[in-house]
């Protein structure tokens, strides 16, 4: 059985080629660093050749080198977490409007 081989396009237009899959791990021959997907992945198409699937907000799990490989995880940011993520700035932005130290 071949292995599938993937291929990543981040938000600003970044392809990231000739990735294998390794449980939720992708890997590359090429050096990628963290700084690659800060505020950049929303969305991310993720496609194996045969499919294509569009991840509307994402966010860098971790990176590493293992053996000269960069592997890299990322992981969907849910509904809750986003909703979470925007009562909080509303909060901070009243306080700050209001001059109240949180």
């Amino acid at each position: 059985m071949e292995d599938k081989i993937y291929k990543i396009t981040l938000a600003d237009g970044t392809v990231l080629e000739n990735l294998t899959l390794n449980g939720n791990n992708f890997i590359s021959g090429e050096n990628i660093e963290a700084s690659t997907f800060e505020m950049n992945c929303s969305p991310v198409i993720v496609s194996d050749g045969t499919t294509e699937e569009i991840h509307e907000n994402m966010e860098l799990v971790q990176v590493s080198v293992v053996e000269g490989k960069t592997w890299f995880v990322l992981r969907d940011i849910s509904e809750d977490e986003l909703e979470q993520a925007k009562i909080k700035a509303d909060i901070e932005y009243i306080a700050m409007m209001s001059d109240i130290e949180l």
